[in-house]
């Protein structure tokens, strides 16, 4: 089980009833998604810890114009790209991603009509546990594979030495789970 006093010396800048927002639904999803060993946890923790700003940030701070039209992402009515821009603890971004998450969490489409659902911790969490479990991190992380983690979320390398830092961090400080 994820502690706060554990996870509070991995994101010392982030004020304790942040975190406490997100240690219960962290307990429960991980392990739904099979995030459930100390290497996937702390895989998991450094690249959502990076994703979201240290838990400051479950809405991109861009506005989502820039995915606008984006066939790739589903966004195919004007408009998409704002209200898909990308929201929980990795962002999720587009249509297609919102419309195949609400279907595989909700067995409905309510993130289509209520996309800031995702901005909720509970939901903010479980999106990322999905997606996780969706472009099967759980493997590369079982191979200690933090580069191709990064590709797998991020198309490329930004931010991976943030990512590093704080997977260093979540090793010396996460112990049990």
């Amino acid at each position: 089980m994820l502690k706060l006093d554990e996870l509070k010396k991995v994101i010392q800048t982030t004020p304790t009833y942040t975190i406490l927002k997100f240690i219960d639904p962290l307990n429960i999803c991980m392990p739904k998604y099979g995030i459930n060993t100390i290497l996937r946890v702390n895989h998991f923790l450094a690249q959502i810890i990076h994703e979201s700003g240290a838990f400051y940030h479950v809405e991109e701070i861009a506005s989502g114009k820039y995915y606008e039209g984006r066939k790739d992402l589903g966004n195919i009515h004007p408009g998409d790209g704002v209200k898909f821009k990308g929201r929980g603890l990795i962002q999720i971004t587009g249509r297609a991603n919102y419309s195949k998450l609400s279907a595989d969490i909700f067995n409905d489409q309510r993130l289509i009509d209520y996309p800031e659902i995702l901005e909720k911790p509970e939901y903010a969490v479980e999106s990322a546990c999905w997606f996780w479990k969706l472009k099967g991190l759980n493997q590369l992380a079982d191979k200690d594979d933090l580069l191709m983690i990064t590709k797998k979320i991020n198309g490329g390398t930004n931010g991976l030495q943030d990512r590093k830092m704080y997977y260093q961090l979540c090793k010396k400080f996460i112990l049990t789970i």
